[in-house]
């Protein structure tokens, strides 16, 4: 006999409830230790394997939601992983423009103190690129890249001055001075590079190695050396620039250039062994003059150059913020007209 209370639950919700408490003929018989898969699926403890394949199992992270939400969700992950990088790639242009900022200050510095060096001898032995015989064209860049279009104007002006030359001349030799001079004109001209001498402007800007340089330079016994370097102008300008430096033997043979060292009284040793000493003292110096030139010139346009990048990815950052916004305020609208519609269904 029912309790009272299971008698007052009796009813159309509760008639599963007692069916359940009730056991089936030969349950306990059809389900023991020894049943096989056959009797576990005929007492419908074991479902049969088309069933189970018919259900779809899906992976734990994509249980909530539908494949649209999947989609907005990874969407929105690779917009954030972006913007991400093009901060991290702002700091670092902005911090590299204040790096070049400050040492084109103190290199415009050493450029201002060298011009006093070099302009008396250009005054003097004139500055024509035309060189009749041999020549040997020393073409400045620098080792390290970013820095605008500095180095590709002086590799243009090397392989210009390839065809400037008098008739009859050899073709001209060259001596490139930094690494990327190295890998446009060996690849350009390889027959026609007797030495490269870099890793010369990564570190500060000495005689030393410009007179190293110029030992070099003088071993192709050549009539004139033409250096091609970048002239700083300001620090949003810079005009490519060709200092010639005649050969001693050059310059004996030239009456024009021999009279004016007749004019003064020299002491010491004879004409041809101070030419000598002259030309040599005058190479280095030209030479040493357009490294600080040119690595003056690098700086300024490094400036610039990072400039440039920061607001182009500034600009990036701001377009990726935008699309991020609208990605997650569509993702939210969705939700909320899902939301809307469930309610409303449910209401009617």
């Amino acid at each position: 006999a029912a309790s009272p209370s299971e008698r007052k639950r009796e009813g159309p919700q509760w008639s599963w409830f007692r069916e359940a408490k009730a056991p089936r003929h030969g349950f306990e018989e059809s389900v023991n230790r020894d049943a096989g898969p056959v009797g576990l699926q005929q007492a419908g403890l074991l479902a049969p394997a088309s069933a189970c394949a018919a259900q779809t199992v899906g992976a734990p992270h994509l249980s909530k939601g539908g494949p649209s939400t999947q989609v907005r969700n990874a969407s929105q992950l690779e917009t954030q992983q972006k913007m991400k990088s093009v901060g991290n790639i702002m700091k670092i242009t902005k911090a590299m423009k204040m790096v070049a900022a400050a040492r084109m200050k103190g290199a415009q510095r050493k450029v201002e103190a060298c011009r006093g060096m070099v302009d008396p001898s250009i005054k003097l032995f004139g500055d024509n690129p035309m060189v009749e015989g041999k020549s040997v064209t020393v073409p400045i860049t620098s080792d390290k890249g970013l820095c605008g279009g500095v180095n590709s104007q002086v590799n243009r002006v090397v392989k210009a001055l390839q065809d400037v030359r008098a008739d009859g001349a050899e073709a001209p030799r060259l001596c490139i001075v930094g690494d990327k001079g190295r890998s446009v004109l060996t690849r350009g001209m390889p027959e026609s590079v007797d030495f490269v001498a870099d890793q010369a402007t990564k570190q500060a800007v000495t005689f030393a190695t410009a007179s190293a340089i110029a030992e070099e330079i003088l071993k192709t016994d050549s009539a004139a050396s033409r250096i091609v370097f970048n002239k700083f102008k300001s620090a949003i300008a810079f005009q490519p620039t060709v200092a010639t430096v005649p050969s001693p033997e050059t310059i004996e043979s030239k009456p024009e250039l021999v009279e004016k060292f007749d004019e003064y009284e020299l002491e010491g040793p004879d004409r041809s062994e101070f030419l000598t000493d002259l030309q040599e003292f005058n190479l280095a110096s030209t030479i040493y003059w357009g490294m600080l030139e040119n690595g003056c010139s690098e700086q300024a346009s490094r400036v610039q150059a990072m400039e440039n990048s920061s607001k182009n990815a500034e600009e990036m950052l701001s377009a990726l913020t935008i699309k991020y916004n609208k990605t997650r305020q569509a993702g939210i609208t969705t939700e909320l007209i899902e939301i809307i519609s469930g309610a409303v269904a449910l209401e009617g």
